[in-house]
């Protein structure tokens, strides 16, 4: 009986069988054939990854340079909303530095509110585009007028250019909503825009499809031949469009992108034979490919940790002014609602405090907006130290801050805060080299007294505000009940006063000036009303004050002046050709400088000698930038026009100035005439005033006369005109024609007077 084989005789005896070469060989075959086609599939995958890696940097990119456009073109157009005198000379060269420095543009225009290109630069090769309306259809209009609301910028999309070509405009708009002044546009031509965008390689190597709500707008490179085998399509994140980048590489880019690897390892196994290098290989192929993946997956920690830092940054940003570092109004608000949640549930107060600086206005005006700035600046390193876990302070614009005091146990809590803010304002502010005295007026709204929401609580605490200025600034208002009804009327007859110009509402009455030599009325003094659609005619008194807070008082005033000048060119070849007409001119309008170029072009536009024309300032105004003023009444006084002091005798300036300024007039305030034949002091300051003026060759008006007695007795001493409702009152002007036409004034006062 035969013995069966051994196990190890077994082995040996499968290894030197003939067909163990063929298993090994197709072993190794079969192991190499796998092993390249997966690493044909993973270089294809690499391949694909690359693509995708190219059209995510070159979308990134153009998104990136698309919003520096944005922003230098929004830049641009702020500059023209905050300086609205800007010339269009001033506006080209600006325009001309972009163009310089950013080399892409075709060009930079600016619309006006009605969508029509008005001024353009350059002008070379653009004549065309002058005076076209670029809310070609409705979708354009729709889009514009919608940045005009918003004051967000507008991307055009692909268009095809007046100029010729296809291009794409950025709009900024130069302010939103009703303070909108049109718009600031950068043109750019497709195909300057993608050579500068794209580096040499990108534009050697692939075939670009700009492709706009599913549709090619756009090809470059479209003669560039590609492989069919490849192609990526990256959407591009711009405001507006719906864009997508579609890449296809060259056959040279995916030939230089393929490994050779495969080929390699095949050729190697079958080579050599032998599993132990193939297992090396093997190992090698799998370590260099982890490394890869290591560093791709750090690579793609540290861009996540960048997009997070700048995530975070970016939710700083929108929670902090830029200019002041402290919190801004909208985190502000979000933050008190936030807070009035919690002092709901704890049955606590909270206290809202609205500050505004005094005189902020007049120093930020007369010394500059950089000053304004540093101003700001200092205020707010100040009141940021009251900060602490119970205290929030932020800048709401402009000249006023906000704080909110958490957890307010009694009324003493809060009065130790306004302490504390008055503190803030003791010492001086260094500002520019020289020291600045400032000081703050402060309205309070107290949760739940005073409101229940944020909203209603700072609506509550501006109008604290707003009476704490009404007694005399400098000081504090806690709101009460029944400041809500008188505020309400005073902000809407502030909102109507906006559209007051527009609506033709103002009108001029006139009150006669007596020549007391001859007895003629030779001149009227223009007092301004306002004939307001519910509320009836109202005095300067209750719209004035209004329009000085609210900065319209140059316009208002520029108003005026032209009414001023169409009565005189009105009264050529009629009896009242020869009156002469006073206007009242306020401190701010002063500060224009464009008020004498104003004047002019008003005379030149009605055709009126400059002569006819008087113009008043009050004593106060005179002496409040003496440098300044000198230099625009000297002007003024060089065009021709007459200068008047208003209210003289209330100031408390050096009478040098009477000297040195070009004054033909000037008027006694009407506290001196009141008891002038009563008081004896009163009437030795107005017989002085009289004598003064004549030695230096002033003429003398009077105001406030209402008795006879007065009259007589500023004719016994030299007085030269007389005003007051004893001559007449301010009167519309047909019914002041009627009257000089009738003689009534002058032939009454004769009888009266015995002129």
């Amino acid at each position: 009986m035969e013995k069966p084989a051994s196990p190890s005789k077994t082995v040996i005896t499968g290894l030197l069988s003939p067909l163990f070469p063929a298993v090994i060989f197709l072993v190794f075959l079969g192991l190499a054939a796998g092993l390249r086609y997966g690493l044909v599939q993973q270089n294809r995958n690499q391949i694909e990854a690359n693509l995708a890696n190219e059209a995510r940097a070159l979308a990134n990119h153009l998104e990136r340079e698309f919003l520096v456009h944005s922003e230098a073109i929004r830049r641009m157009a702020k500059r023209l909303h905050a300086d609205t005198s800007a010339t269009e000379r001033e506006w080209r060269k600006d325009a001309r530095n972009y163009l310089d420095d950013f080399g892409v543009y075709q060009a930079i225009e600016w619309i006006d509110q009605s969508f029509v290109i008005r001024w353009l630069e350059p002008i070379a090769e653009n004549e065309d585009v002058i005076g076209f309306n670029v809310a070609f259809n409705d979708e354009r209009r729709r889009a514009l007028e919608l940045a005009q609301q918003t004051g967000n910028w507008d991307l055009s999309g692909i268009i095809d250019l007046r100029q010729g070509g296809k291009g794409m405009v950025i709009y900024a708009p130069v302010g939103a909503g009703a303070d909108n002044n049109g718009f600031i546009a950068g043109v750019f031509r497709i195909e300057v825009l993608a050579r500068q965008l794209l580096t040499s390689r990108v534009l050697e190597f692939f075939r670009i499809e700009i492709r706009q709500a599913g549709t090619v707008g756009y090809a470059l490179n479209d003669s560039q031949s590609a492989n069919p085998d490849f192609s990526h399509t990256q959407p591009v994140d711009l405001p507006t469009l719906d864009w997508t980048l579609t890449l296809y590489p060259s056959e040279e880019w995916v030939e230089n992108q393929y490994s050779y690897w495969p080929g390699m390892t095949f050729t190697t196994l079958l080579l050599m034979g032998l599993l132990t290098s193939l297992t090396a290989l093997l190992v090698q192929l799998i370590l260099k490919r982890n490394r890869a993946l290591l560093k791709t997956r750090r690579d793609l920690d540290r861009e996540i940790e960048q997009r997070t830092a700048i995530q975070n940054d970016l939710a700083r940003l929108e929670s902090t002014d830029t200019l002041t570092g402290l919190a801004n109004r909208r985190f502000f608000m979000e933050d008190l609602s936030h807070t009035l949640n919690i002092a709901d549930r704890q049955m606590r107060q909270v206290a809202l405090i609205m500050l505004d600086l005094d005189r902020f206005q007049t120093l930020n005006d007369s010394l500059g907006h950089q000053f304004g700035d540093e101003l700001l600046i200092k205020v707010s390193e100040r009141l940021n130290r009251l900060s602490n876990e119970r205290i929030l302070v932020a800048y709401s614009g402009g000249d006023e801050f906000m704080l909110c005091q958490q957890q307010v146990d009694d009324i003493d809590d809060i009065i130790h805060l306004l302490g504390q803010i008055k503190q803030c304002f003791d010492l001086p502010f260094g500002v520019q080299g020289q020291s600045h005295s400032i000081t703050a007026t402060m309205g309070v709204a107290v949760y739940p007294q005073s409101g229940l929401d944020a909203d209603t609580l700072l609506r509550n605490a501006d109008v604290a505000l707003y009476r704490a200025k009404e007694q005399g600034r400098n000081t504090y208002q806690f709101y009460t009940e029944g400041m809500q009804d008188r505020e309400v009327r005073r902000l809407e007859l502030d909102k109507d006063l906006s559209q007051a110009l527009a609506n033709n509402e103002f009108v001029l009455y006139y009150q006669p000036q007596l020549n007391l030599d001859n007895g003629e009325i030779q001149s009227v003094e223009a007092l301004i009303r306002w004939q307001h659609p519910r509320r009836g005619l109202l005095p300067p008194v209750e719209f004035i004050p209004l329009a000085e807070e609210s900065g319209r008082i140059t316009d208002i005033g520029r108003w005026v002046v032209m009414a001023a000048c169409r009565q005189l060119a009105k009264w050529k070849g009629t009896p009242q050709e020869g009156l002469r007409i006073a206007v009242n001119l306020s401190g701010r309008e002063l500060d224009d400088e464009d008020l004498v170029d104003h004047i002019r072009e008003a005379l030149a536009a009605e055709n009126v000698p400059a002569d006819r024309l008087e113009v008043e300032l009050t004593e106060e105004i005179f002496i409040q930038n003496i440098e300044h003023n000198l230099n625009q009444l000297s002007r003024l006084h060089q065009l021709g026009v007459h200068l008047a002091i208003d209210d003289f005798g209330v100031g408390y300036s050096s009478l040098g100035y009477l000297r040195d300024f070009p004054v033909d007039l000037l008027k006694i305030d009407r506290s001196f005439i009141t008891d002038v034949t009563e008081r004896h002091d009163d009437a030795v300051i107005t017989r002085a005033v009289i004598n003064l003026a004549h030695n230096l060759g002033i003429q003398v008006v009077a105001e406030g006369v209402e008795t006879e007695e007065q009259l007589n007795f500023l004719k016994n001493h030299r007085c030269n005109f007389a005003q007051g409702y004893l001559i007449s009152r301010p009167l519309p002007v047909s019914d002041l024609e009627k009257a000089l036409a009738s003689g009534i004034l002058v032939a009454g006062l004769a009888a009266e007077s015995g002129l």
